[in-house]
């Protein structure tokens, strides 16, 4: 690859910069950037409502987008509807068809490496309308455990995510999807992609889940886009999430009728032009390849782990696989005898920037037996330069927290 923190103003003002939680939220390329001021100075004007040539413009940038994020998970673009964020898009589900085919004796699973996004929903769902949540634990290596003895005929939905915020645990998500629909064919899978489609390669026929779940601003395009794929026949069934204008087909003082999906779903103003960068952001990693953003990571994650051991042995525990195989461009961990926000203080005075706390998966920790930890992240700027600062400055947080102990 070529020198990509070059594509990115924010090491233009921050040289100095080492960026670790790409998991949070990633940085923005320049051409998205542009993308998002050429349409506030260009085009600036609401969709599909004006009979004149910006809001037009402004409607054919936007429906493009659709198109070209079906393009990118292979979807059709009446699938994609756009969201706030993935957590929108999973309440989305939840309460505009969780809360219509969930009844008394139906079960709910998630799992236990779940982000709150895909547990509290589920969590909540269950206790109104009185069903059992099951949730999936892990092994010690983070992986999931058998569905075997969780899943059953009462279970309507299954809730999962990709790849885990905080263990980088890759699930294999095509297996788990055909051993569910084994044991109860009738079940509807969730997927929570917002890990997962930022770094490698998502095919939504290929998963043949029922619903999957991602954001723009983790993979290099702007806030406040989320993105939900879901099957038309779903799609199809599904009552309105929320009312107001651009969903309504007509409007009476008797009734009101509403669009077919995806406008259905997407009540009111959108963020038009964060949709339209987000195009931007999907071209870029298109011409970077997801194949090679995938080896990119795992070579990183590779040797983060090798100069973790090397350095610092059993004063840090990793958390997660590890076989970087087997898991994405996160590196949860924790010292022995320094709290994470201490380490992401010190860490931050030499302009290393990890994450620390539970990441929104409290459950998570609490299975871990540890109240938080500390988070490395990697994506497409990353690089081994930037793991050697990592490990001088942990360190440095060894030298002057771990000696005191």
């Amino acid at each position: 690859m070529h020198n990509i923190k070059s594509d990115f103003p924010i090491f233009e003002h921050l040289p100095n910069l080492v960026y670790l939680d790409s998991t949070a939220t990633a940085l923005k390329p320049r051409v998205v950037i542009e993308k998002l001021t050429e349409y506030y100075t260009q085009y600036s004007a609401n969709i599909y409502r004006g009979l004149y040539r910006i809001s037009e413009k402004a409607t054919q940038e936007f429906e493009a987008v659709r198109e070209h994020t079906a393009r990118f998970i292979n979807a059709k673009p009446n699938e994609v509807i756009f969201t706030r964020n993935t957590t929108e898009a999973i309440n989305l589900i939840a309460y505009s068809l969780g809360r219509s085919i969930i009844q008394e004796g139906d079960e709910i699973v998630t799992t236990i490496m779940e982000h709150h996004a895909n547990f509290v929903p589920w969590q909540q769902l269950a206790f109104e309308n009185g069903v059992d949540l099951k949730v999936v634990d892990i092994d010690d290596e983070g992986n999931l455990q058998s569905l075997d003895t969780v899943i059953t005929k009462r279970t309507k939905l299954l809730a999962l995510t990709a790849i885990s915020n905080v263990l980088g645990t890759i699930n294999p998500i095509k297996d788990i999807v055909k051993k569910a629909r084994t044991l109860n064919p009738e079940i509807i899978i969730i997927l929570d992609a917002a890990q997962a489609v930022p770094h490698m390669k998502l095919d939504v026929i290929a998963l043949d889940c029922d619903f999957i779940a991602f954001s723009s601003h983790k993979m290099c395009g702007p806030t406040g886009v989320g993105v939900l794929w879901g099957k038309q026949e779903l799609l199809q069934q599904m009552p309105p999430f929320l009312f107001g204008g651009e969903m309504i087909s007509e409007v009476s003082l008797e009734k009101t009728t509403f669009q077919n999906p995806p406008q259905r779903f997407e009540a009111g103003t959108p963020a038009i032009g964060e949709v339209i960068a987000f195009g931007a952001a999907l071209s870029y990693l298109e011409s970077i390849g997801m194949d090679t953003i995938r080896a990119h990571e795992r070579q990183l994650t590779r040797y983060a782990l090798e100069r973790l051991d090397q350095q610092f042995g059993d004063d840090i525990r990793v958390f997660g696989p590890q076989n970087e195989e087997d898991r994405a461009g996160i590196v949860a961990f924790r010292f022995r005898t320094v709290h994470p926000h201490d380490v992401a203080q010190i860490l931050d005075q030499s302009q290393v920037a990890v994450r620390a706390g539970h990441h929104c998966a409290m459950p998570l920790h609490k299975r871990l037996q540890v109240p938080a930890t500390t988070r490395a992240s990697f994506y497409v700027y990353t690089t081994e330069e930037d793991i050697e600062k990592f490990i001088k400055a942990l360190q440095n947080v060894k030298e002057v927290l771990c000696t005191r102990k």
